[in-house]
């Protein structure tokens, strides 16, 4: 098809959506819309989106901002290590490149947090540089209507799909392209029930021809999920509660929780009580109250977290831990917490008062 880049550039004029980051050719902004639109929903990620450019509506004021408070107008959306990310390549693009954000694609795939599809949107939509998008959308449109079958997840079939992204795409007017395909891919060429009647690369398309869609695009074998054992400690008296931030290279670094005792399976009171670091509990002449929720399942991307929260109402933690901070449990809401965190404490009762 020789005016397939046409061919989407008209379809897209006439249908694309109405969305704010859509209006701008600033590169900061749209920078921030790819890195929130990554895995995230448009209705979910337009409400943070906007929350997130009037707070921080330059890369100065993002640059200048607290870590903590990044995490929590990032929280919900989940994968916080992109937040951390833009935190400091804002805080690289003020110190190295006196604030003005990188203008070509080899100099913003440097930057820490931006992959080649990222790079690719920002210098094609920003900058015009010819440079193709490939995602999600684009590997299902490419993959149907040439009948690819390469694996998307492998390394010959990205190189493959990259090389013909570049030969298709409209050179002179990259950044509509780049996201008229993908928009094809959002709203028509979807991965359940296509609306290929209304596709405009229909009368071309290998899969719809050869009544193939459902086989394309082709993946390889995925792994399965790990599975992980949470054993969280609720420890408070009414008043006060401890807490944790989480430090090591793992999920939810930078965020808040409970004391968390991983283990390979759900551990018991009595197992708690023989643990050095957490005998000051039984200490007290008074027994601590003791509530253990129900199990909590909740499944990430490469790993699948079961959860407890053991609840345990002490008369008052008068001890010092050095381990962990006590805040007011009033406070509690107002820190970054993850998701599972969030769903626990909107159950129960004490943060609600």
């Amino acid at each position: 098809m020789k005016d397939f880049g046409q061919v989407l550039l008209n379809w897209y004029l006439k249908n694309k959506r109405d969305l704010p980051w859509r209006k701008t050719k600033d590169p900061y902004k749209i920078w921030i819309s790819e890195i929130i639109l990554q895995q995230t929903r448009i209705s979910q990620g337009t409400d943070y989106y906007n929350r997130f450019i009037f707070q921080y509506p330059t890369i100065k004021s993002l640059s200048n901002a607290n870590m903590d408070a990044v995490l929590k107008l990032w929280q919900g959306l989940g994968y916080y290590s992109r937040a951390r990310n833009i935190h400091e390549t804002a805080k690289t693009i003020t110190q190295y490149y006196n604030g003005v954000f990188p203008e070509t694609y080899d100099k913003i795939l440097k930057l820490k947090g931006v992959g080649e599809y990222t790079a690719a949107a920002i210098a094609s939509i920003a900058f015009d540089e010819p440079v193709a998008v490939v995602d999600g959308n684009v590997f299902r449109v490419l993959s149907r209507f040439m009948c690819i079958k390469k694996p998307i997840d492998s390394t010959d079939g990205k190189k493959i799909f990259k090389l013909i992204a570049c030969q298709l795409m409209h050179k002179s007017n990259p950044g509509d392209y780049n996201q008229a395909i993908m928009e094809l891919g959002a709203l028509l060429c979807t991965f359940q029930s296509p609306q290929c009647g209304f596709c405009p690369l229909k009368k071309d398309c290998c899969a719809l021809r050869n009544d193939c869609i459902s086989e394309f695009p082709v993946r390889s074998h995925k792994k399965e999920p790990r599975n992980r054992y949470f054993n969280y400690l609720v420890i408070h008296d009414n008043k006060e509660i401890l807490i944790n931030k989480r430090k090591e290279k793992d999920i939810w670094q930078e965020l808040y929780e409970f004391p968390n005792l991983e283990s390979s399976r759900f551990i018991t009171i009595n197992e708690i009580k023989k643990i050095k670091e957490w005998k000051w509990l039984w200490e007290s002449k008074t027994k601590p109250t003791i509530h253990i929720s129900d199990q909590f399942v909740h499944k990430l991307t490469h790993q699948t977290i079961h959860a407890v929260f053991i609840e345990i109402e002490l008369t008052k933690i008068s001890k010092e831990i050095e381990l962990f901070r006590k805040i007011a449990v009033k406070d509690f809401r107002k820190l970054a917490i993850h998701r599972l965190i969030d769903i626990y404490i909107n159950k129960h009762p004490l943060f609600k008062k």
